[in-house]
């Protein structure tokens, strides 16, 4: 919402100190995201399709609420616009992404797989297409991917999620090294098992099929847990690359090994 933001900064005007945008931010690690930067003293775009929520946490943490689908080409052009004129930004955190269903690839829906590439892969590219001027700008910028070990290893029933995730991954490496020149920072965070509100719900569709998922297993990581690893690689000075990081609980020793109790 354009009128929310302090236009009096120009085009023209150099990023603010510490400015992102971080998508994904109505729920989950893009909704800790931007606590955990606002709490460092960023100013942070909050970008999701849910706007209530938006402004629910642009109230709470200060932040800037604008709703945009992020596969959407005009809200994407609106962003950019919207962002230029609140002063711009130096850090671009792509957060929003998602899986639908646990079928195996003979049962694969099409619709569920073409959602996730267009969600995790498109938006993706489309979110750094965009920002990717206004990065280059200001000499210093950072673009951070939230992939998943789901990109890194595959395995049964993740067939779609990992098509995606390792496409994210793959694009993730391509842009690293196209805009090194740029003196632009690529990184990638990969969380494992990760319980939050909403991620296995919407995979599953159902509260109690979303629960078994982290049944038994001690100490799931939290959205905040992996915020705080964000937090830490785009704060880190600008010439140290943290190119990959995976963050998974002790209990999840791979994709293929969890320690349930109980």
């Amino acid at each position: 919402m354009t009128e929310e933001i302090d236009i009096a900064r120009t085009a023209n005007t150099a990023p603010a100190a510490k400015a992102a945008v971080v998508t994904g931010a109505s729920t989950g690690i893009g909704e800790a995201t931007v606590r955990s930067l606002r709490q460092e003293g960023w100013t942070v775009f909050a970008v999701a399709r849910r706007a209530e929520r938006l402004d629910a946490l642009a109230a709470e943490t200060g932040a800037f609420a604008l709703p945009a689908d992020v596969t959407d080409d005009a809200d994407v052009a609106r962003l950019v616009e919207e962002v230029t004129r609140a002063g711009g930004i130096d850090t671009l955190i792509n957060i929003a992404g998602g899986a639908r269903g646990a079928d195996k690839v003979a049962e694969a829906k099409t619709e569920d797989w073409a959602w996730m590439y267009e969600v995790n892969v498109l938006g993706t590219m489309k979110l750094t297409r965009a920002f990717l001027p206004m990065l280059r700008a200001c000499g210093e910028g950072t673009v951070l991917n939230l992939t998943s070990t789901a990109g890194l290893s595959a395995y049964e029933g993740g067939g779609g999620y990992n098509a995606a995730k390792f496409a994210q991954h793959a694009l993730t490496g391509a842009l690293r090294l196209e805009e090194a020149e740029h003196n632009l920072r690529v990184i990638e965070v990969a969380p494992g098992m990760v319980q939050t509100e909403e991620f296995s719900l919407n995979r599953l569709g159902d509260a109690g099929a979303a629960e078994k998922v982290y049944a038994g297993v001690e100490k799931p990581l939290t959205a905040a847990d992996v915020a705080d690893v964000v937090r830490f690689a785009v704060t880190a000075p600008h010439h140290v690359n943290l190119d990959q990081i995976v963050i998974r609980p002790v209990a999840q020793a791979s994709n293929f090994k969890v320690i349930r109790k109980g």
